[in-house]
């Protein structure tokens, strides 16, 4: 495969970050895009999103996903395979993958059931939720998310059965219906 870009998202724990690696690792040049190193580069003046975001936390959420897809092209155009990896939800998501220049473009949407999702936020070191729940958030992926791309239940999936469906089912994304 020459360049390409995958575009990943789900829900905090649902395996984005292990799954881009794995993917990453299966390709002879490729690069891990973590979306959320970009909103960690704001030193001052960051706002988090919660359940009724300012404009502005919007805004650095959009400057956050633009910044990730032009990384993600970069690495493409040098010849790399990019996997690009980060919570994108609702509109945000065709938003986002009409900022990827690079064709072919696949977006892989993982959606593990949300006692799944519960049990892997349990089991982390870190904790990924701070004003939104499992519930709270698994509901907005799939209430407000277009149905676009590849949507996996990985919840009984080892990280290795998920990429092999992805690599197996890839269907490049050509952008939102006419």
């Amino acid at each position: 495969m020459s360049s390409a870009v995958f575009l990943i998202t789900g829900v905090q724990a649902a395996g984005k970050s292990t799954v881009a690696q794995a993917l990453a690792e299966r390709f002879p040049k490729s690069a891990h895009v973590r979306g959320d190193a970009f909103r960690r580069f704001v030193v001052s003046g960051r706002e988090e999103m919660d359940a009724e975001p300012s404009a502005e936390a919007l805004g650095q959420l959009r400057l956050r996903h633009r910044l990730a897809a032009d990384a993600a092209d970069t690495y493409a155009e040098a010849g790399f395979t990019a996997v690009l990896q980060d919570v994108i939800l609702g509109d945000l998501l065709t938003w986002t993958a009409a900022r990827v220049r690079t064709r072919p473009l696949y977006v892989v949407v993982l959606a593990p059931r949300p006692d799944a999702v519960a049990a892997r936020e349990a089991s982390r070191a870190k904790s990924a939720y701070g004003t939104f729940s499992v519930a709270d958030l698994d509901g907005v992926l799939r209430a407000t998310t277009p149905r676009i791309g590849l949507w996996l239940d990985t919840s009984e999936q080892t990280v290795e059965e998920t990429v092999d469906e992805i690599l197996a089912r890839r269907v490049p994304y050509e952008g939102p219906p006419a």
